[in-house]
Formats: C-alpha cells, structure tokens, sequence
C-alpha cells in the first residue's frame, strides 16, 4: 500500500514536471515572437522594397507621384498636429474665460457687499466720531454706536483689499489670455503655411496624375496596369501572411471577425461607388470597395487588430493593412495620410489614415476585406 502511494505521488510528480516544461516551453515561444514582432517593422520595409524590384522599374511619373504622395502626407501630418496643438490652447484659453467671469462674478458681489455696508453705516447716522465722544447723554448708545464704527471700518478695509486681491488676479489672468492668444496666433499663421504648401504640392500632384492618364490612355494599357497593381496587392498579402504567421495574435477576449459577420462599421461615411464584383476594365471586377468621400476624412478601423502595413504600394498609394487574425485581414487605400505605424495595435473605431485621391477614381478610400489572402464581399460584413 506505502509503495503504491509512493507510486501515484511519482506520478504526480512527473505530470507536474511535465506541464511546468510545457508552460515554460510555451512562454519562451511566446518571448520569440514577441521579439519577431519588433523586428516586424523591418520585415515589412524589406517586403515593401522587393516588390519595387521585382516590378522592372518605377517611371518617372510613379516616382513622381509617389514623391508627391509622401509629402502631402508630411504636411498633413504637420496640420494634424497643429490643430492638436491649437486646440490645447484653445482648451486652455476657455478654462482662463471661464475662471475670469467666475473672477469678475465675484468682483461684482464684493463691491455690492462694500456698497451695503456703506449704506448701513450711513443708516446709522450722521454723527461724527467727534461728535458722539462728545455727547455724554447715553453711554451706552456711545460705546454701541462707536463699536459699530469700529467693526464696519475692519470690514470696509477687509473688502476694499479682497476686491484689490481680485482685481491683481484679474490682471494676471489677462496676461495669460494674452499669451495664449498669442501661441493660437502663430499656430493659426504655420497652419495657414502648411496650407499652402499642401496646394501647391496637390496642384503638381494632378500634374503628375494627367502625365500618368496621358500614359494609359488605352484599354489594353490600362487592363495591364491593374494586373500589375493587383499581383503586387497578391504578393505583398502572401508574403504578409508568412512574416505574420508566427506572431500572437494576443486578441484577448475579442470576439473573431467571423463572429462579427454583418456587425462590422462602415471604415468611412459616403456613397459606395464601385462596389465588389462589378465590371471593372476589360474582364477585371473591383475586389472591394471604393466608397467616395471628402479629402482629409478620417477613416475608421472596422475591428480590433494589428498594423500589418502602412507605406506606399504602386497603384493603392498609401496603403494601410490591418491583420485581424485567423487569416482575416482589412485593407484601406488611396489614402492622403497614414495615421498608424507597422505593428501598432488599433481598436475599433479607431482612426487609422485620412482620406485622398486615386489617379484612376478619384476622390475616396479603397476598401478590403481578406480572409487567407481571398477578397471577400464588404456588403456581407459591413452593418450599413
């Protein structure tokens, strides 16, 4: 009986060993990726530069617009934190209105309670203190009467140096007004600036887009060109799947996209218009959406996840690609600005990039949904 618990316990000991290695060994595979992914950013640069060799060469006008592309992304940015900055002051510059009318509120009913008090000492009589000391009638209308002097002179003095209190504050707040004035004012003048540039760098950018139009100005030459464009869109997707394999997904208790079926938010408000499966050029049919929308629109994630890509791609602009897990990924293109960073987590909601212009569509985001690379029907996971 003694050898045979001794047995179970071995036993027990043996299991306990076991699960300790595993979860020792699970941890450590953990660690690993959690490493890959900082080298994730990297990875992707690498894949991003691949494909621009794999594809013979860039003309001069994708260069061009791509060059284009990624200054008006810089001085969206720049205006993006401007306004940020603009409207810490602002916030800051209401806060200072606000204490100063509670300030002059106050300064009001101080110098309404000094007036009462020198009506009442007025009620009081007309005598003088002379006069009263004088006046040996009534002793103990004296001595009242002079304590009553006595205690409206600490509180008349009292108050005259409470309201002088307020009144230095007061000035003290307009100072402050004034700097924060001064601050919004030149923050004004540098996004007026940044302003400008965007026009001028928007006006060569049409530029650059008439020469590409001019270039593709057949079916045939346009049929190739999406082709291209689209086998790099399957190239990257593939090669993102690979670098992406082994990295948590860590989505916690989050639901799966495939749970949200039908449940998901539109990533911008507008008008669809292309939609999925439609005629597209010579045999070619949209694989997502192109939704049109207002330039500088701010473009929502639809679910939880992780920043997979967020640079230029030949044919999308600027692409953001947002990994969802089980094979589940979301793309946004033709973007003006690129507000997320590669391995950057996003919730839902969140805003990712900003709204620009495809050479080829016009104003509006294109828009994805993938699953193992496939592209999928938006209608049928989008709530509209």
């Amino acid at each position: 009986m003694f050898r045979r618990q001794l047995t179970l316990l071995g036993m027990a000991a043996w299991l306990i060993l076991g699960w300790m290695t595993c979860q020792a060994d699970e941890a450590l595979t953990k660690a690993e990726a959690e490493s890959r992914l900082k080298r994730l950013k990297t990875e992707i640069s690498s894949l991003r530069k691949e494909l621009e060799r794999t594809r013979s060469t860039l003309s001069n006008e994708q260069k061009s617009l791509k060059a284009a592309d990624l200054e008006i992304q810089s001085s969206a940015l720049e205006l993006r934190r401007l306004e940020s900055t603009r409207q810490v002051h602002e916030d800051e510059l209401s806060v200072l209105h606000t204490e100063r009318r509670n300030y002059l509120a106050s300064l009001e009913k101080r110098r309404d309670l000094l007036a009462e008090q020198i009506m009442a000492a007025y009620r009081l009589g007309r005598e003088s203190r002379l006069k009263l000391v004088l006046n040996q009638d009534s002793p103990a209308l004296l001595s009242r009467t002079l304590a009553y002097y006595d205690y409206f002179s600490r509180s008349q003095s009292a108050q005259i140096s409470e309201l002088k209190q307020v009144l230095k504050t007061l000035d003290q707040m307009q100072v402050k007004i004034n700097v924060e004035l001064s601050a919004i004012d030149v923050v004004q003048r540098n996004q007026q600036a940044v302003l400008d540039d965007m026009t001028d760098q928007r006006n060569q950018r049409k530029v650059v887009i008439e020469n590409l139009a001019s270039q593709i100005d057949t079916e045939e030459t346009r049929l190739a060109e999406l082709q291209r464009d689209r086998h790099d869109l399957e190239e990257l997707l593939e090669k993102l799947s690979n670098v992406l394999a082994d990295i948590p997904a860590d989505l916690g208790q989050r639901q799966s996209l495939d749970k949200l079926k039908g449940k998901l938010p539109i990533p911008v408000k507008g008008r669809v218009k292309h939609a999925y499966g439609q005629p597209r050029t010579a045999g070619l049919h949209w694989q997502g959406w192109l939704i049109s929308a207002s330039i500088g629109s701010e473009v929502k994630s639809i679910a939880h996840g992780r920043v997979a890509y967020a640079d230029w791609l030949r044919g999308y602009g600027l692409l953001l690609i947002i990994d969802h897990g089980d094979g589940f990924m979301s793309l946004y293109a033709n973007n003006e600005s690129l507000l997320r960073e590669v391995g950057d987590w996003v919730e839902t909601g969140s805003d990712i990039s900003t709204v620009g212009t495809s050479p080829l569509n016009g104003n509006g985001l294109y828009f994805e949904i993938r699953k193992d690379s496939k592209a999928m029907d938006p209608a049928v996971w989008l709530k509209r």
